[in-house]
């Protein structure tokens, strides 16, 4: 059987709602009859034409010609009342004009409830039809959602009214105790908590797992994870519902569960306020603008309105990307310029500085690759040493109010170039911050972030694509991980916090090993680890098998802000800094510089 056209569907329904209403009427008429004697001809017929009438206008008011009634549900049953109700209740008004101002309440009342029951019915037939008689062609797998409530009945709808989804829901879990045993609107019920998942798994021959709960804590997030970790089933997450309810994204629209979603925390208050107070109307200026932090930096306080923006960097090409992601979404509003530059060229730092005359400046731009920088030493020294030393004291002769670098757990009692060369980057910053300086310089430190250029993440990713096998240096290799918008997001906090001179330490949570980073990455990947395989590669140059974020004699334990410390760390005089850059730029060895950055070097150092 053929489609309807929109035109002969628009006309069938008119017609039957025609029906409706004559048939209404004269059926309402007719059980009271014996009340109408002296009106029953002209009665019958006021009623009828001016309920047509009126049905029709108030139906197109409503829409209800045009709704897809094979999805309906309470919304379009609550048009249908509004629409019925107000044609009767214009009738009443046309008919009591007419006849001479009678009032014909009964029958007008159940002449409503014959509308409603009947353009309802005849609506809802519809959904009925194709639920019970009409087949799809969808294969549909069994899942189980986790959450009974408002995402949790928004997705089972529209898995049960989109069969293109390919999903039969089967059960459902949540772990408030009030909703155990609940039935939902297609019989669907609770059956359980988080915990009950592998049961349910093996009673139901589940084969996907939906969070339908967008608030959910990482930690039961982890809790899912682990215990659908050998069940062989698919494990996503719906959409944030605000994003849904705006219709900005489709309830359908799901997504895998990734590493980052482990390793994730729950998001941080930020105080608003202080951060509006530094960034709001200001001229900001991030240095590698065009790399993962960098990026992000900028994206985070364009959230806070500038006047400008000044994006600095070394390589055209992610400039030119972030350039154009910013413009798309805040020409209007803010000033953003490109600004290609290397922060070795002492005198192009000086010219950018005095240029644009920042309010603050966040210092993301270095070389971070541990193994390049053993094999690069000499770039390390010129560009996270002597770039640093260029931006800090360009901005300070700017007046720059505030000079965020960013820094790495990696300083903490560095073995490797990388980790020395920000810490001596620290160093620097720290004696700039005198007396006379009217810029308050501050690092930030941290470990790795989640997808950053470089990092394991897009690695593994790749020999999971190629078939394995994914290589870990160490199967005792630990590391810090954190997402890159909370790390960036926590910068921007520590910033608004600095009062000079501080290297603030975020809380990184919980280390992470490698190689269960690895197992994970495969099974969110929907791959067995014996089928890919894990090999250990040995340690690399320069690497430490665990991170530390500060020395034991650093540690200062009480928070400055949620997931923010204040690292107690020693400072160097300007003078002695000075005199340690100028050595190293003429007789620079990588032994010089891991004694600098491991305070040993002062006595070595003024013997020479």
């Amino acid at each position: 059987m053929s489609k309807l056209t929109v035109k002969q569907r628009l006309a069938l329904l008119i017609l039957v709602d025609s029906l409706i209403v004559t048939f209404s009427v004269f059926l309402s008429y007719y059980i009271l009859e014996p009340y109408f004697q002296n009106y029953s001809t002209n009665l019958l017929f006021f009623t009828s034409i001016s309920l047509l009438v009126t049905h029709h206008i108030f139906a197109y008011i409503f829409n209800i010609y045009h709704r897809a009634w094979e999805y309906a549900s309470v919304t379009e049953l609550f048009l249908i009342v509004k629409s019925v109700t107000y044609a009767i209740v214009t009738t009443m008004v046309i008919v009591f004009v007419l006849m001479d101002g009678n009032m014909f309440v009964r029958l007008y009342l159940i002449t409503w409830m014959m509308h409603l029951i009947l353009i309802g019915g005849s609506r809802l037939s519809w959904r009925v039809y194709r639920r019970v008689y009409i087949k799809n062609d969808y294969k549909k797998v069994p899942t189980l959602i986790v959450g009974a409530g408002r995402g949790g009945l928004l997705l089972l709808r529209q898995m049960t009214n989109s069969p293109y989804m390919g999903m039969e829901p089967v059960a459902i879990v949540d772990d408030d105790p009030n909703k155990r045993n609940m039935t939902l609107s297609t019989n669907i019920k609770v059956e359980g908590t988080i915990d009950d998942i592998p049961d349910l798994v093996k009673r139901y021959k589940i084969k996907k797992v939906i969070v339908a709960i967008p608030t959910l804590p990482v930690t039961r997030l982890k809790d899912i994870s682990a215990l659908t970790a050998n069940l062989s089933i698919e494990v996503l997450k719906m959409p944030n519902i605000e994003e849904v309810m705006t219709g900005e994204i489709e309830v359908s629209q799901l997504k895998k569960v990734s590493v980052a979603d482990l390793l994730g925390r729950d998001p941080v208050e930020l105080d608003m306020y202080s951060i509006s107070k530094e960034l709001t109307n200001q001229t900001i200026l991030v240095t590698g603008a065009g790399g993962s932090i960098g990026s992000e930096i900028c994206r985070q306080v364009c959230k806070f309105k500038p006047k400008r923006i000044i994006l600095v960097g070394h390589g055209e090409n992610s400039i030119y990307l972030i350039h154009q992601e910013l413009i798309r979404e805040y020409q209007e509003t803010i000033d953003i310029i490109p600004v290609i530059a290397d922060i070795q060229d002492r005198e192009r730092m000086f010219q950018v500085m005095s240029k644009y005359e920042p309010f603050i400046v966040y210092h993301a731009a270095a070389h971070k690759h541990v193994p390049l920088m053993e094999y690069n030493p000499e770039e390390a020294l010129k560009n996270n040493i002597i770039g640093t030393k260029n931006t800090a004291e360009a901005a300070k002769h700017a007046k720059v109010c505030k000079f965020v670098m960013i820094s790495t757990d990696k300083a903490v009692n560095p073995p490797n170039v990388m980790g020395a060369s920000k810490r001596i980057a620290e160093m620097i910053i720290q004696s700039l911050n005198d007396a006379s300086s009217e810029t308050d310089f501050v690092a930030v430190r941290f470990g790795n972030v989640l997808g950053s250029r470089g990092s394991v993440i897009p690695l593994f990713k790749k020999q999971i694509e190629a078939g394995g096998p994914v290589t870990v240096t160490h199967p005792e290799m630990t590391r810090y991980f954190m997402t890159i918008p909370e790390a960036s997001r926590l910068v921007l906090q520590a910033g608004a916090l600095a009062e000079g001179g501080e290297v603030f330490v975020l809380d990184m949570g919980e280390p992470v090993k490698i190689v269960d980073l690895a197992k994970n990455l495969i099974r969110l990947s929907g791959k067995k680890e014996e089928d890919i395989g894990i090999e250990f590669s040995g340690i690399r140059p320069g690497e430490k098998l665990y991170e530390e974020l500060l020395n034991e004699d650093e540690i200062h334990p009480e928070q400055v802000y949620e997931k923010i410390y204040r690292g107690k760390v020693s400072r160097v005089d300007i003078d002695d800094m000075e005199y340690i850059i100028k050595l190293l730029k003429t007789d620079f060895s990588r032994e010089e510089i891991l004694d600098i950055a491991n305070d040993r070097w002062t006595i070595e150092w003024r013997r020479k």
